[in-house]
C-alpha cells in the first residue's frame, strides 16, 4: 500500500477544541446549526455549510459548495488555521470509556483504490457521492479525513507508542466525553519507517466513510485526466485517511425497526418467526443478545430473544454467516415485505451508541411497531467479506467514537 506523508492544514493549538466537530453525516442540519450557535469556529460550518445559508437553500446547491470554501478561507485568514512546513504524518488517539485506539494519519492513494486495493465493504449512494465530490471538487481539499482498518504489526504499534510518549500537540475531551490526542510525526526517519510498513501491506479496508473515500479517489481520478502535465506526484493523487490498526477497533451494533407487521397481528407475526427461530419471552428484562445468530425483539411493550434455527444460515459464506442476512432472508422479506432495506421507508436503523432504550422507547411512542437488536459483526467479518470483493448488506456496521474533523485538512493544489 501507499501512503504519503503531506503539510497538512491545522488549527492554533488553543483553537483545536473549538474547531473540532462531528463528522458531517451524524447530524441533520437543523441539528448542525443549533450545535454551531455559540461556536463560529466549528468545523460544520465547512463540512455542512449549508447551515451558514438560508433555510430554504437546497443542500445540493453551488452556493453550499462555494460556501463551504468560503468558510474554511476565513478559518484561514483569520489565523485559526496555519500549514506545516514540511510534509508530515499525524497520530489520532481517541479514548472513550477507557478504550483507546490510535491510528496513523497520512494520505492514501487514488491508485490504490482505483485498483481495488482500498477494499470495500458497502455500495455507496450515487446523491450522496456526487454530494462529496462536489465538496471536494469546489474546496480542492479533503476537508474531512476517512476511516481506514488496516491489519496490525507490532512494528507499528511499537513506533506509534515511542512517538507517544512525546507531549501531544492537540490533547482535549469533546463534549460526549472522548478524549482526542493528535501528535505531529515530523522526522523523516519516522516517516519513512511508517511508509515502508505500510509498502508491504497487501491491503487496507475502509471501515467508515465509503462516499467519502470514493469522492474523493474518483475526484483525483478526474483531476490527473484533466491535466496533460500530470506526472502522478500532484497531491491530487492522495486523499485522507486515518488507519487504525484492526485488533483496536470495536464494530457495535446496528440495530433495526420497523413501522408496521405487513397486516398481521403481533400473534400471528411470532408464530410467523418461530418457523425459523427459537422464540423466548424475556418480557420486561431488557437484554442485548450476546452471540452470534442471537436477536433480541421487542414488541408489545416485551422483549423476545430470537436464537436462528441452524438451518437458516451458513458458517462458511462470509454474507450468509451475517445475522442481518438471516433477519433479512427469514422476517423482513418473506413475514415483514421489506425486500430492499436500502429504499423501503418501513424499516429505520439505530446505531448502537444510543442503547436499546431507544428501540423501545420509539415502539412504546407508536412510532414504530417492532425493534430488532442485533449481535455486531466482528473487524474479521468485515475484512474477510472485503477481501471477496463481496458487499455486506446496508447499515451493518457502526463504529465510535467517531473520529472528529477539522484537526487535520489536506490541500490538492500543495
Amino acid at each position: 500500500m501507499k501512503i504519503r506523508a503531506f503539510r497538512g492544514l491545522r488549527p492554533l493549538q488553543n483553537k483545536a477544541a473549538r474547531v473540532a466537530s462531528r463528522p458531517y453525516d451524524v447530524l441533520s442540519s437543523d441539528e448542525a446549526r443549533e450545535e454551531v450557535r455559540d461556536n463560529p469556529l466549528s468545523f460544520l460550518n465547512v463540512v455542512k455549510p449549508e447551515i451558514t445559508l438560508p433555510v430554504e437553500i437546497d443542500q445540493y446547491d453551488k452556493q453550499v459548495y462555494e460556501a463551504g470554501k468560503g468558510n474554511f478561507r476565513k478559518l484561514v485568514d483569520d489565523g485559526v488555521f496555519f500549514q506545516d512546513d514540511k510534509p508530515c504524518l499525524y497520530l489520532y488517539e481517541l479514548t472513550m470509556d477507557g478504550r483507546s485506539q490510535t491510528g496513523i494519519v497520512a494520505c492514501a492513494a487514488v491508485e490504490d483504490y482505483m485498483n481495488n486495493r482500498i477494499k470495500k465493504h458497502e455500495l455507496t449512494r450515487p446523491d450522496k457521492e456526487n454530494d462529496r465530490k462536489n465538496h471536494v471538487r469546489v474546496s480542492m481539499m479533503n476537508a474531512e479525513p476517512v476511516f481506514f482498518a488496516y491489519k496490525s504489526m507490532t512494528v507499528l504499534d511499537e513506533l506509534s507508542d515511542s512517538i507517544k510518549s512525546a507531549e501531544a500537540e492537540y490533547s482535549f475531551t469533546a463534549d460526549d466525553n472522548v478524549e482526542h490526542k493528535l501528535w505531529l510525526v515530523a522526522e523523516n526517519e519516522k516517516i519513512n519507517q511508517i511508509i515502508e510498513c505500510f509498502a508491504k501491506m497487501p491491503a487496507t479496508y475502509v471501515a467508515d466513510g465509503h462516499h467519502r473515500t470514493a469522492a474523493a479517489a474518483l475526484v483525483g481520478d478526474e483531476l490527473k485526466k484533466e491535466n496533460p502535465q500530470h506526472n502522478g506526484e500532484e497531491e491530487y493523487n492522495y486523499f485522507l485517511a486515518v488507519h487504525f490498526p484492526d485488533n483496536q477497533l470495536e464494530i457495535i451494533d446496528y440495530n433495526r425497526l420497523v413501522k408496521d407487521l405487513n397486516g398481521l397481528d403481533s400473534e400471528s407475526f411470532i408464530v410467523a418467526v418461530s418457523s425459523s427461530f427459537k422464540v423466548e419471552k424475556l418480557g420486561q428484562n431488557l437484554k442485548k443478545p450476546e452471540r452470534l445468530h442471537d436477536i433480541t425483539m421487542y414488541l408489545d411493550g416485551e422483549w423476545y430473544s430470537l436464537s436462528a434455527n441452524s438451518d437458516t444460515y451458513d458458517d462458511s459464506d462470509p454474507i450468509d454467516v451475517l445475522d442481518v442476512t438471516i433477519l433479512s432472508r427469514q422476517i423482513f422479506e418473506p413475514v415483514l415485505g421489506i425486500h430492499d432495506l436500502r429504499t423501503d421507508k418501513r424499516v429505520e436503523f439505530v446505531g448502537g451508541i444510543r442503547g436499546l432504550d431507544e428501540l423501545k422507547n420509539r415502539v412504546d411512542s407508536g412510532e414504530m411497531t417492532v425493534a430488532f437488536a442485533m449481535y455486531p459483526v466482528s473487524m474479521k467479518q468485515l475484512m474477510d467479506i472485503a477481501d471477496n470483493d463481496l458487499i455486506m448488506p446496508p447499515k451493518v456496521t457502526w463504529f465510535e467514537p467517531k473520529l472528529r474533523s477539522g484537526l487535520v485538512v489536506h490541500s490538492l493544489e500543495n
